[in-house]
């Protein structure tokens, strides 16, 4: 790594630079043939189509996807939960539970292209260029097939270059059978063939082939491909069409060939020209470089996954993103929507990238569910406002389950937080005013439509839990409120006061600080550990890091919050490492690298993201939830495939590269820039170009052994830019003139778009290697 400056730090204005480069080839997700399984295979995706490749020998798959698919048939009647609405007394079995328990709502598959090339052929390799979003089987012969999801068009793109031509045959979903080992072993809900639908309609002419299935409620989909003749070899387009694409008048398998025709007519060149055009803006928003090349690979694919699964105008991101299981069976929990953990984490990490088109598909998915959100609001909760449910599909059903979880409304209260951090992140004033405080204004209302008050005086709720203590058990029904309900309370209001006060809304601030300050303090035992609720303290390993959300993501108890902060979070963090990982998923790990960086331990920080990335992921680096090392780190050794863990993951580089949280939750304006707040030492050499702070600002920065030794910040807002000063005594040289000290931090007032930079010599060696340092895992076995 070279002692030049990162040359980043554009205008603010969301657009793409020279000075923020694609993925090195290095970094590329390369794997030895064969792939025998979905869950292995290289992930392609444009958003609304998702592919796997995959295959071995003389046979390759494309295990195909749209976000899209579901069937929302419910088995409990429709509008079911207002039978028993939450505050009700709760009857015995829950009839939230029995809910989930039948076979729909689910996420589909869309079933399999299949590619035989000669007998004697053989697949040698597979390789992702994550640059331009391609991937390539490399056969033993020489010849290669390349596939693309076309970042701008609704299809994808299959060349063989080389060899003769090959066979094709599309295999619709569940035909084969279920894989009932693969069922078993991924939680599904059982066979495709089990809904009931009848055998696709399969049709061919010339060079292409097609099959409509019939689901449920005249619902259709599609999948159709065509080839022909591109130079030494063959190129296929292949569509996934559904009956709401069609203008009226218009049919599905028409549409689909029309999509591939026009495809080969315009030809590969063309398509994969605009293609790898998009793929450059989308890696020019931002870079990082750290000096250990495994998590480097795992975050650059994980960014990846945001471009390739995440796209404004799709479904946002389920469980499984748009790579939905390809065994025969439904995939893992329905494959939908969990709003108790995995969609916030799952959009955690686009902020800081500013790949902020990934984020506004979830986003906008919220908007636009805010009538159906009303209604559950409304028959459910008996309130005004609205409210996610805690387990939803993709028109926004309530699924029930595990009720203390699935149907809790401060899961509102998180996924308001994304709106509040998209504003943070971007700036934007529009947003805020648009769609941030009106969709988080309506939660609030939901929230406050629910409090009562105790006989303290404290704002509390009917019923309170912490997700996913003490599982689907009485148990799990905690004194109100818990601190997960609290913290996620307490979250909500204070950023509601902060909107209401950008807004110049005062009688609204007013009002929720007035909530806020209604719920009182966090639940501690005597040592400071921050409890489950006011009596009951966490004693068992466990996956959810429910009572700590305080702490991270929603940084309301932090260790610039004075002694009494300090002192909780240490409490905690002891009891928690007391408790071991046994009953840890692969997210618990990420998560919790993303905890400790927020507090400035680097060194735990690495740790956690280093069993993350060598122990909890399938080849392919999909987070697969239990250990596959063998290495003891969790007793959890399934392997079902969700996403979420993946972006906490992405999150916890970011934490340990810049953090720019306020000091005083709930004021906007007061973000402080932190530079490498949360470095393990062996890290000495790192780099990040155009990384967002909260403010909407673009911040580059250099450390070269383990010192910073040149950061820029390009203001996204007219106003002040606080520069933690975390450098060691050395003191910077600015750019400006204009830059002060007030306390720990340099302060600058910069208007929208202007730029500081400062430097700093360069140590001549790094120091001395602390006792506490994070030694690199080695795994003691392999799966």
């Amino acid at each position: 790594m070279t002692s030049m400056p990162w040359p980043g730090g554009r205008a603010a204005d969301g657009e793409g630079g020279p000075g923020n480069p694609p993925p090195h080839s290095r970094d590329n997700l390369v794997l030895a043939a064969p792939i025998t399984g979905w869950e292995d295979a290289l992930p392609l995706g444009n958003g609304l189509l998702g592919g796997l490749l995959w295959g071995g020998g003389n046979t390759l798959r494309l295990s195909l996807d749209r976000g899209d698919l579901w069937d929302e048939r419910t088995s409990g009647g429709e509008e079911w939960w207002k039978h028993q609405p939450w505050h009700a007394e709760i009857e015995e079995p829950c009839p939230w539970g029995k809910y989930y328990k039948g076979l729909t709502p689910t996420k589909l598959p869309a079933g399999r292209l299949e590619i035989t090339f000669p007998e004697g052929s053989s697949v040698d390799s597979f390789e992702l260029n994550l640059a331009d979003a391609q991937a390539s089987a490399r056969f033993s012969d020489g010849s290669c097939v390349t596939a693309i999801f076309s970042a701008n068009e609704p299809l994808a793109l299959v060349r063989t270059a080389g060899g003769p031509r090959p066979g094709v045959r599309l295999v619709p979903a569940g035909s084969g059978g279920a894989d009932q080992g693969a069922l078993a072993d991924a939680k599904s809900d059982g066979a495709v063939a089990a809904l009931g639908y009848p055998p696709a309609q399969t049709g061919s002419s010339a060079d292409m082939q097609w099959y409509v299935q019939d689901a449920a409620g005249g619902f259709q989909y599609c999948v159709c491909t065509a080839g022909r003749p591109d130079g030494d070899g063959w190129v296929m387009a292949i569509a996934v069409t559904t009956s709401n694409d069609c203008a009226p008048g218009q049919d599905l398998l028409t549409l689909a060939r029309q999509r591939c025709t026009e495809a080969l007519d315009r030809g590969h060149a063309e398509i994969f020209s605009g293609h790898a055009a998009w793929w450059r803006g989308f890696w020019a928003q931002s870079s990082i470089e750290v000096p250990e090349p495994h998590l480097q690979r795992s975050h650059q694919l994980t960014r990846y996954l945001y471009g390739a699964g995440s796209r404004k105008g799709a479904p946002p991101m389920p469980l499984q993103g748009v790579w939905t299981a390809d065994h025969g069976g439904l995939p893992p929990w329905k494959g939908d929507y969990h709003n108790d953990l995995n969609t916030q984490l799952t959009y955690s990490a686009y902020q800081a990238a500013g790949n902020f088109e990934a984020g506004e598909s979830y986003l906008d998915f919220l908007w636009d569910l805010a009538p159906a959100f009303r209604q559950f609001a409304r028959d459910f909760y008996g309130t005004d406002g609205l409210a996610t449910p805690g387990v939803m599909s993709l028109a926004g059903q309530p699924l029930g389950g595990w009720s203390q979880y699935s149907m809790s409304p401060t899961m509102s209260a998180w996924n308001a937080q994304l709106f509040h951090q998209h504003w943070r992140y971007t700036g934007s004033s529009s947003f805020l005013a648009e769609r941030a405080y009106p969709w988080c204004r309506e939660v609030g209302q939901c929230m406050e439509g629910l409090l009562v008050e105790d006989g303290d005086g404290i704002l509390v709720l009917p019923r309170s839990s912490s997700p996913e203590i003490f599982d689907n058990s009485q148990k799990a029904w905690l004194l109100p409120n818990s601190n997960y309900d609290l913290m996620c309370l307490k979250m909500l209001f204070l950023s509601l006061q902060e909107m209401a006060t950008a807004l110049g809304q005062q009688p609204d601030a007013r009002r929720w600080q007035q909530l806020a300050d209604g719920l009182g303090d966090y639940h501690v035992a005597p040592d400071g550990e921050l409890l489950l609720d006011r009596e009951t303290p966490l004693r068992e390993s466990h996956r959810h890091l429910s009572n700590l959300i305080g702490i991270h993501p929603f940084n309301l108890i932090t260790i610039e919050g004075g002694d009494e902060d300090r002192r909780r979070i240490g409490a905690s963090l002891d009891a928690w490492d007391s408790l071991g990982t046994d009953w840890w998923c692969g997210y618990s790990w990420s998560w919790m690298g993303c905890l400790r960086a927020r507090v400035g331990d680097g060194e735990q920080a690495l740790r956690h993201l280093d069993v993350f990335t060598q122990a909890f992921t399938s080849r392919n680096g999909f987070h697969v939830n239990g250990d596959q090392s063998g290495s003891g780190f969790s007793k959890f050794s399934y392997r079902p495939f969700t996403l979420e863990g993946n972006f906490a993951a992405m999150q916890v580089v970011h934490e340990m590269l810049l953090q720019s949280w306020s000091p005083t939750p709930g004021t906007a304006g007061s973000e402080v820039v932190r530079v490498f707040p949360a470095m393990p030492w062996r890290w000495h050499d790192a780099r990040f170009g155009d990384l967002r702070a909260e403010g909407g600002h673009l911040v580059s920065a250099q450390r070269e052994n383990n010192a910073t030794t040149w950061l820029k910040v390009v203001a996204g807002t007219d106003g002040t830019v606080r520069i933690r000063d975390n450098f060691g005594g050395r003191e910077p040289r600015w750019s400006l003139p204009s830059v002060t000290r007030a306390g720990n931090n340099f302060e600058v007032f910069l208007l929208r778009g202007q730029a500081v930079q400062a430097t700093m010599d360069r140590p001549a060696s790094p120091p001395p290697e602390p006792e506490n340092a994070a030694r690199p895992v080695i795994l003691q076995a392999t799966p």
